[in-house]
């Protein structure tokens, strides 16, 4: 018996599920991680900063595996799905969950702590922002492979999809690495 593949929406959701989950994991290695900071428990620091690495990582791919489809299936049929009235929302984003405004504010609240952290902590913390630099340059080609350079987006019609993109990705790197101890982000 030979099975039908899943529907490009079905991928798209489920991927995107795996997405919020490793955001959610993420959550959790961040306090984790400012809980080791304040205890001076530098090694287990250091471990939550490779686990959020790790996630950021896993993050990435399911992005970019949600994106599995040609650009057709997207307007036709994922695009679509995030419009009304499948959902109630004009103006409909992955900025609308739960978990992205959790993160964002976890991230704000250990901006000062990036920004003066340990020596020994360096490599590790590094090692995150190269993780999250890939993570928001995946979404960008993800973007730009469906929606093109020019297009607006489904929450910012009237703004470049790709810029805004940017300007978020600058934007959340400025949490996470407010000293610019790494190098600059370009998409």
């Amino acid at each position: 018996m030979t099975r039908r593949p899943p529907s490009p929406h079905l991928i798209w959701r489920e991927f995107h599920w795996a997405f919020f989950i490793a955001v959610q994991g993420l959550v959790i290695c961040l306090r984790r991680f400012e809980k080791q900071l304040d205890d001076g428990r530098m090694p287990e620091a250091a471990q939550e900063l490779r686990t959020a690495s790790t996630l950021l990582t896993a993050s990435a791919a399911a992005m970019e595996l949600a994106a599995s489809f040609t650009r057709e299936v997207y307007e036709n049929t994922v695009r679509v799905s995030m419009t009304p009235p499948t959902v109630r929302s004009e103006d409909f984003s992955g900025l609308m969950s739960w978990e992205h405004g959790v993160l964002i504010n976890v991230w704000r609240n250990l901006r000062s702590r990036f920004a003066d952290l340990p020596a020994e902590l360096g490599a590790a913390h590094a090692d995150f922002v190269e993780a999250y630099r890939d993570l928001a340059e995946r979404h960008t080609g993800v973007c730009e492979r469906f929606v093109g350079a020019q297009a607006g987006s489904i929450r910012f019609d009237d703004r470049n999809a790709i810029e805004t993109l940017r300007r978020f990705g600058r934007s959340r790197l400025g949490l996470i690495d407010p000293e610019g101890k790494t190098c600059p982000f370009h998409p």
